[in-house]
């Protein structure tokens, strides 16, 4: 027989297109760059589109920004995240200088888009970053891209440093107080009145964080319009631009790839240009400035009036995270004590734990100076600083050298409670009205007393077998008197106060105290009369039969006796009342 098989053509298998997406940057902002960022982009759009086998995926640009760290660079870092999504598969870029500059990020960014199996082709390299060699040449060429940054860095700070050496300044920077006039520095009326303010208000003993308020209260706002802070105000207070002279390079590079800047302290030279522009504040009372803000950086603390201060301030230093005691004081809390500060700051950090009493502080002192009695200038000529280890150990630093640590004992506790003070404060949470807790209280808390022990009652609520809950007063003594419901309490209440409902609001109004004896409640009027009304609580529950008594009786009585052959008899009577047919069963 014939064997036919259909013979067909194969479909040819689909394609998917490569996602492209470019990436181009330029580190200097101007008119020629900007032409140059714009040539790239319209370059990459044409070069991805054109080619059938990819699909545009976009074109990811920085303008103005170094390429020698990531941080910065926006464009970069989207690009980087629509990777990660999944939205690119391959990255063209002009060169390794695009990409980045410094060989580390370069290295670490090649190899993460690597792990996701995303190529990095650099043109002018002609680098493929999936080949075999490609991350070789990279290591290479981006080694000499980042000298080279490093070279362009050098040159730059050369060729700045000859400008300041002939007193031209770098750029045009920004100062609040003054505008730029073409090459010249001029004071900007309101700004500057701002300054003169801020001025005379420090040389009058008042702080930035004062000047702070008074600026707000005013309108006033920074060179940006936003809240004109504490710390712009202590950059104007040491900026000398404003006594009409400049000094160059007060602060300098320490890395072209990281940026990190450091202030100049003498490591290189500087350059003072006098008369530069019109002067705001005069040299002599910048001069006074500087030497008022020396002065209150010695003294810290003591140096601001307008802080509460004693010889302790700045004298206490935590042992654990190195910040110093500040001083508590509360008459409504009877607090008098020196603890850390992180313990007063949000996101506290600090470990150190309890505070040191005021009295504990002084008598240390006081045993440690040798003195009969404590005086402060002997303190602060004699102690340099106390550092606080751990709680409840103290180590004074003195001036000449020494140690000296001591152990305390806090008597705080024992001292302010008082036979009295525990008789006053008993007294007060017997009673809702003036109870700390008042909120978690019934409306009977502290009014029910025992007529047999005096007790109180207190409340308990008792849930039953079919879910249903009851809240009964019991007394708090041991004298076993009976219990009252919390409903049968308020029906009483109510009908000796001749109301329909219970009202906590009159019986607080009318009512002293419910004495409880002997099935009777003697309610106690605030006008001196009393009035009794009795009750029987009918237990709950289904009633035992005689029988069933009984034999509970016989039961018990064989239990008083520890004998075996007692146990074997309660064991057959147990059995015995087992059996569905017992006479014995509840009824």
């Amino acid at each position: 027989m014939k064997k036919i098989t259909r013979v067909s053509r194969p479909m040819p298998a689909i394609v998917r297109r490569k996602k492209v997406a470019a990436y181009a940057r330029v580190s200097v902002e101007s008119e020629r760059m900007n032409h140059s960022l714009s040539a790239q982009i319209s370059y990459y759009n044409g070069l991805i589109q054109r080619n059938p086998e990819w699909e545009f995926a976009g074109v990811y640009a920085d303008d103005g920004i170094s390429g020698t760290t990531i941080d910065k660079r926006k464009g970069f870092k989207q690009m980087l995240a629509d990777c990660e999504a999944g939205k690119i598969d391959i990255i063209l870029t002009k060169s390794i200088q695009r990409f980045a500059r410094n060989t580390v990020d370069l290295l670490t960014t090649v190899r993460h888009l690597k792990d996701l199996g995303i190529e990095v082709r650099f043109e002018k390299e002609h680098i493929r970053s999936l080949t075999g060699d490609g991350e070789l040449m990279l290591s290479i060429l981006a080694s000499f891209a980042q000298e080279e940054s490093r070279s362009i860095s050098e040159n730059v700070k050369w060729a700045t440093r000859k400008r300041f050496a002939k007193g031209i300044p770098n750029g045009r920077f920004r100062i609040y107080g003054y505008r730029w006039q073409g090459d010249q520095l001029v004071p900007e009326p309101k700004e500057a009145s701002v300054v003169k303010l801020i001025y005379d208000n420090f040389l009058k003993g008042l702080s930035a964080e004062t000047t702070e308020k008074q600026l707000e209260e005013m309108g006033i706002k920074s060179f940006n319009g936003k809240h004109f802070g504490n710390s712009a105000v202590r950059r104007i207070l040491e900026n000398i631009t404003y006594t009409g002279n400049l000094l160059f390079q007060k602060a300098y590079s320490t890395d072209p790839i990281t940026g990190k800047t450091k202030i100049n302290h003498g490591e290189l030279p500087q350059y003072f240009v006098e008369n530069t522009h019109e002067a705001i504040i005069p040299m002599e009372t910048y001069k006074k400035v500087q030497e008022e803000r020396e002065r209150r950086r010695e003294l810290g603390a003591l140096a601001n009036w307008s802080i509460d201060t004693c010889c302790f301030t700045t004298k206490i230093r935590c042992g654990i995270c190195g910040k110093s005691f500040v001083h508590i004081r509360s008459k409504r809390k009877n607090k008098d004590c020196w603890t850390c500060i992180s313990h007063k700051e949000r996101g506290r950090t600090c470990r150190s734990k309890g505070a040191i009493p005021q009295k504990v502080l002084v008598k240390e002192c006081t045993e440690v100076l040798g003195l009969s009695e404590f005086d402060e200038n002997v303190f602060l000529n004699q102690v340099d600083i106390i550092v606080v280890p751990e709680h409840h150990v103290m180590v004074f630093h003195m001036k000449n050298g020494e140690q000296i640590t001591r152990q305390w004992v806090s008597t705080a506790r024992k001292d302010a409670w008082t036979s009295e003070r525990r008789k006053e404060w008993g007294e007060r949470h017997k009673l809702k009205s003036t109870n700390p807790n008042r909120k978690a209280f019934n409306e009977f808390t502290g009014f029910i007393k025992c007529g047999y022990c005096g007790e109180n009652y207190r409340s308990q609520q008792t849930t039953y077998s079919d879910g249903k809950k009851e809240r009964y007063w019991r007394c708090a003594g041991i004298c076993g008197n009976e219990a009252i419901k919390d409903s049968t309490m308020k029906k009483l209440t109510a009908s000796v106060l001749g109301l329909d409902t219970f009202n906590e609001g009159k019986m607080d109004e009318s009512l002293e105290k419910a004495v409880v004896l002997n099935g009777e409640i003697t309610f106690h009027f605030k006008d001196g009369h009393t009035e009794t009304r009795q009750y029987r609580e009918r237990k709950r529950g289904t009633r035992h039969s005689e029988a069933y008594r009984a034999y509970m009786h016989e039961i018990m009585q064989y239990a008083k006796r520890k004998d075996p052959e007692a146990k074997k008899i309660m064991l057959v009577l147990k059995e015995e009342w087992k059996r569905e047919d017992n006479r014995w069963q509840k009824q």
